[in-house]
């Protein structure tokens, strides 16, 4: 079934058969944003992704809470952008409806703010927002052909003390040629060329993750620096988010290109690589090639005049802001802007419920 076919036959679902039967049993009418709301659940599934907690009668005490409604209610934190957990705590007492949609009964079910950011770090550590995400293009995108990966990264202000860095000492090497039989040691290899021949998983381990500062320029050519992380996205022709990286706000996005072009050619089968500038590395376009896309990155002449890219190349190579756009959304309406928490593994969750809200909202567009 195409993607089309499954957005319309999910909706008919939805409105002819869930929404009556939500608008019988809530106290109000549903509205518009919360109807919204119902369809990105309905579309993410994010409970089929946590075991329900099964009380046994052999362990008496306080009934475990349930922790698929607290994951709707993350997502509904995303959707609604609330900045921190208390706000979501708030409003879960107080709007019933939206406490029925997340799948909580009464107010007395709601677990307690604290009991809500453990549960989120219970999230975290099991990477929710990551599986979520792999199974959402799964099902919606590996039968499809698409037609063009856009990739990008976007800081991402962190609430935390960034590192240190601890610079080595550099070993002073001698010019020239080697003696007759003088020893030198071998040169460092590379991580693009040492990435090349890794896997996925072995190239993304070795990223660094941890807070540190990052600076880049912006689109009108200024220096902008900040403390935090670096999100990097790779996006295909319909702003949909296939692939999702999150290291330190110093690495230089060359480094994380050929693990996301592995990662995502394992999820769809597409055709372009859309890259800037950064991107500009010889390995980078290999891989790419190896693994049967077409490249098309914008030259960096590093100080020198390039030779611009072909008419073709250069009209598919507007269809890059795509990337751009999925960024300002992920910032603007789903909280990649706010992060509250702190550590690789919470941002990461935080930044992935916004991509995963994103996913089903682009979705969302191509029927509305």
């Amino acid at each position: 079934m195409k993607l089309i076919d499954k957005i319309s036959w999910l909706m008919g679902r939805v409105q002819q058969s869930l929404f009556p039967h939500l608008n019988e049993c809530l106290p109000t009418q549903l509205t518009q944003r919360e109807e919204r709301l119902v369809s990105v659940l309905e579309i993410l599934q994010v409970e089929a992704h946590i075991p329900r907690n099964v009380r046994r009668f052999r362990y008496p005490g306080r009934k475990p809470l349930d922790r698929q409604a607290c994951a709707r209610a993350f997502v509904a934190k995303t959707f609604y952008r609330y900045p921190t957990t208390r706000d979501l705590h708030r409003a879960l007492q107080s709007a019933g409806n939206l406490r029925r949609i997340c799948g909580f009964i009464k107010v007395g079910d709601i677990p307690s703010e604290s009991t809500l950011s453990r549960i989120f770090a219970e999230f975290s550590a099991s990477a929710l927002g990551s599986r979520v995400h792999d199974v959402l293009v799964d099902h919606y995108l590996a039968e499809e052909l698409v037609g063009h990966i856009s990739r990008d990264s976007t800081a991402i202000s962190g609430r935390e003390k960034p590192v240190k860095k601890v610079r080595e000492p550099k070993k002073p090497s001698k010019r020239g040629r080697p003696a007759k039989g003088e020893q030198r040691e071998p040169a460092v290899e590379k991580r693009l060329d040492r990435q090349v021949r890794q896997s996925a998983a072995e190239a993304i381990d070795e990223l660094s993750v941890v807070c540190d500062r990052g600076s880049k320029k912006n689109a009108k050519g200024y220096k902008e620096s900040w403390n935090g992380y670096k999100l990097h996205l790779d996006t295909n022709d319909i702003g949909l988010p296939i692939s999702a990286l999150v290291t330190s706000a110093s690495l230089h996005d060359s480094q994380a290109a050929i693990p996301l072009i592995k990662l995502s050619s394992e999820k769809v089968t597409y055709l372009y690589d859309l890259m800037d500038s950064a991107y500009d590395a010889g390995r980078i376009k290999e891989m790419s090639r190896e693994l049967g896309h077409v490249p098309i990155i914008d030259k960096n002449g590093r100080g020198k005049d390039v030779v611009p890219m072909a008419p073709h190349e250069a009209e598919r190579y507007k269809l890059r802001s795509s990337a751009e756009r999925a960024n300002s959304r992920l910032k603007e309406d789903f909280g990649a802007n706010n992060v509250m928490v702190r550590g690789h593994s919470k941002v990461t969750l935080h930044l992935m419920f916004g991509v995963i809200t994103l996913f089903a909202d682009q979705i969302l567009r191509l029927v509305s």
